[in-house]
C-alpha cells in the first residue's frame, strides 16, 4: 500500500475519533445540564417542603401553647372556685357553730321552748301530741264545730260539700 493511502486512513480515524469524542462530550454536557435542572427542581420543592413543614410546626407550637394557657386558665378558674367553696364551708361552718350556740342560749333560758317559738306542750292530758301549723292543740275546723275544714281546690266554688257533677 502506498503511504499516502496510510497516511488517508489514519487521518479519516483520527477524524471519526474526534468527531465521536466531540459527540461524547456534548452527550455529556447534555446529561450534566439535564440532572442540574433536576436538581435545581428537587431543591426548590425541598424548600417549598421545607418552609410547608415550618409552617405546620409553627401552628402546631401556637395550638400548644393555646391548649396550655386553656389549661391554666381552667387550672386558675378550679382553684379560685375550689377556694371560694372552702371560705363558704368555713363561713357555713361558722354560722352553724353561732346558731348551735344561740340555741344552746335558748334552751338555757327558756327550756321549755320549742325551736318554731312555741311553748313545749304539757306532757299530761290532751296536749301531750304536737301542734298544728295554726300554731293550736287542735285541728282547724269551719266554726266551732269538730268537723275538720275541706278545701275544694277551687276558689270559686264554695268548700265543703255540694252537687256533683254527672
Amino acid at each position: 500500500m502506498e503511504t499516502w493511502l496510510i497516511v488517508l486512513i489514519v487521518v479519516a480515524v483520527v477524524v471519526v475519533l474526534l468527531v465521536v469524542a466531540l459527540m461524547m462530550s456534548k452527550r455529556r454536557r447534555i446529561g450534566a445540564a439535564r440532572k442540574r435542572e433536576q436538581a435545581r427542581e428537587h431543591l426548590q420543592e425541598a424548600q417549598v417542603r421545607g418552609a410547608q413543614a415550618d409552617r405546620e410546626r409553627a401552628l402546631a407550637e401556637e395550638q400548644a401553647a393555646r391548649a396550655r394557657r386553656e389549661r391554666a386558665e381552667v387550672e386558675e378558674r378550679a382553684a379560685l372556685a375550689e377556694q371560694e367553696a372552702r371560705e363558704r364551708a368555713a363561713r357555713a361552718e361558722k354560722e352553724r357553730a353561732a346558731a348551735d350556740e344561740l340555741r344552746a342560749k335558748a334552751e338555757k333560758m327558756a327550756p321549755d321552748l320549742t325551736a318554731d317559738g312555741h311553748h313545749r306542750p304539757v306532757a299530761d292530758g290532751d296536749y301531750n301530741r304536737p301542734a298544728n301549723d295554726s300554731g293550736y292543740d287542735r285541728p282547724a275546723t269551719d266554726s266551732g264545730y269538730d268537723r275538720p275544714v275541706a278545701d275544694s281546690g277551687y276558689p270559686d266554688q264554695p268548700s265543703g260539700g255540694g252537687a256533683t257533677r254527672r
